[in-house]
């Protein structure tokens, strides 16, 4: 079983300690014994965005939050929202681009945040025009290898923009 945190230790709707008992065919999962019942991890879950512009082959990255390098788009999926929506959504709103074409690359778990992270490229709809909102302190388009040496050093932005450039080699060669 995953390192569970100080919340998690907690059962969500008694507030009484959790044990760690076996489920056939589940392995070690949290049991409340108040309540009798087996609770399953509750995480965030999140999108992120390889944003390309396919005609120019451009990759779109953002600096938020005051931080002076730059990540991809990203955001928090909504109660009942599929990813996908979520991609174009966060997309639409964050920059004012339309996503053309969506397809997904891979996700992680960021413990930091208690988040599982959803990675996906997206071909902007190139009729569409970029208006930054107010989350996004500033945005620049990079070639491939630019967006490589730019990106957050040692961040999941990273991580999944390298693995997917390097895909991209790898179909190429």
């Amino acid at each position: 079983m995953a390192r569970i945190n100080e919340a998690e230790k907690y059962c969500t709707k008694c507030g009484h300690p959790y044990e760690i008992r076996e489920l056939e065919g589940e392995g070690q999962v949290q049991y409340c014994p108040q309540c009798a019942e087996f609770h399953f991890p509750v995480f965030n879950t999140a999108v992120s965005m390889i944003v390309i512009n396919k005609s120019e082959s451009k990759i779109l990255l953002i600096k938020q939050y005051g931080r002076d390098s730059y990540i991809l788009v990203a955001g928090y999926v909504n109660r009942g929202e599929d990813a996908e929506d979520t991609v174009r959504r966060e997309l639409l709103e964050e920059t004012g681009l339309k996503a053309d074409k969506i397809l997904f690359n891979r996700s992680r778990y960021f413990e930091r945040s208690n988040t599982l992270m959803l990675n996906w490229t997206v071909f902007i709809d190139e009729s569409s025009s970029i208006h930054v909102n107010k989350e996004i302190d500033s945005y620049s388009w990079f070639t491939f290898d630019e967006a490589r040496k730019n990106i957050r050093d040692k961040s999941l932005a990273q991580e999944f923009l390298v693995k997917y450039l390097d895909s991209m080699e790898g179909e190429n060669s």
